[in-house]
């Protein structure tokens, strides 16, 4: 027997060094059209937020600026135990609940009708939408003037009609006012998330499901909402993050008295009828380490959303 002999398989050129400058370079390339945006939203927001930072550590009055000095963490000690701050503090949580809980079950339930083909649907669906675009200060105005006014109001006309009683919406019920605003005006940014969420369904299994004898509750209750709680929670947190930083509503329709001034309405009465820079600040930085902690989870859920659709795919 004769043995035969393999040639031995060359190695692969090792990569040259020459390469990596190359490959550096057309990296910057790519991202050099970034930058100038890069640095513009560094200017605008960063570079803000760190002024702020650094003046919430000093007890710093706009009428008294000779009398500046470090304060430390004495700022957010006063936010954390001031009767009024953590009133306000409450006040924001309760609005913001309140506002997020109804309107995802307002959206939910228009998502589903909307979902369903009829006549009209179009139409229906551009009117459900325009509330969202509506600026928020003009909204605010329509419901303290057009609704709530207690003598030339929609609310008290519609009562006198039925005979009813007049009430003053804003001074009997100041928050409830102010969440039912912000709860018509964000109704429509849910029910948008929501119905993406339906017209995602896999409509197999909705038909599967049918032959099988389910009903449409079953369908719903085991197949719908499952599939909808990543949209549902999407929609909670992004109506969290601006429901929390919400100012118009309060300050256009009750100027934060009775009981609904927020944090964001606080900051602007330390910053600007106070004058209390550092206190301000404090809070400010408050409610940006919330919205921050909110957004977090928000990245999550949206992330967790496109390796859903990339898998699906």
């Amino acid at each position: 027997m004769t043995a035969t002999t393999t040639a031995p398989v060359a190695a692969p050129p090792a990569p040259t060094r020459n390469r990596e400058p190359s490959d550096r370079l057309r990296a910057w390339a790519t991202r050099a059209p970034l930058l100038p945006a890069l640095i513009f939203m560094i200017a605008v927001t960063q570079l803000p937020f760190v002024a702020t930072l650094v003046i919430s550590f000093f007890d710093w009055n706009a009428l008294y600026p000779d009398a500046r000095r470090f304060a430390g963490v004495d700022n957010y000690r006063q936010v954390l135990t001031d009767a009024d701050l953590r009133s306000s503090v409450w006040t924001t949580i309760l609005l913001t609940v309140t506002v997020v809980v109804v309107s995802l079950l307002l959206g939910l339930l228009l998502a589903l009708l909307l979902d369903r083909r009829f006549k009209g649907r179009g139409v229906v669906r551009t009117l459900l939408i325009a509330p969202f675009l509506v600026v928020p200060v003009a909204a605010a105005l329509l419901w303290k003037h057009v609704l709530y006014n207690p003598e030339y109001g929609l609310l008290n006309g519609l009562l006198h009609y039925v005979g009813g009683p007049q009430p003053d919406w804003i001074s009997d019920t100041p928050l409830l006012a102010v969440e039912a605003s912000l709860v018509w005006q964000w109704t429509p940014f849910m029910m948008l998330i929501i119905l993406a969420g339906l017209q995602s369904r896999d409509p197999q299994q909705i038909e599967a499901a049918r032959v099988d004898g389910a009903s449409d509750w079953q369908v719903f209750r085991h197949l719908t909402l499952p599939h909808l709680r990543r949209y549902l929670e999407l929609g909670a947190l992004l109506g969290s993050i601006y429901i929390v930083q919400n100012f118009d509503a309060v300050f256009t329709i009750t100027s934060g008295g009775l009981g609904t001034a927020n944090l964001p309405y606080t900051v602007y009465q330390s910053f600007y009828q106070a004058h209390e820079n550092g206190l301000a600040s404090a809070a400010g930085v408050v409610v940006v380490i919330g919205s921050i902690v909110i957004a977090t989870f928000a990245l999550r859920v949206v992330s967790s959303l496109f390796r859903e659709e990339v898998s699906r795919g």
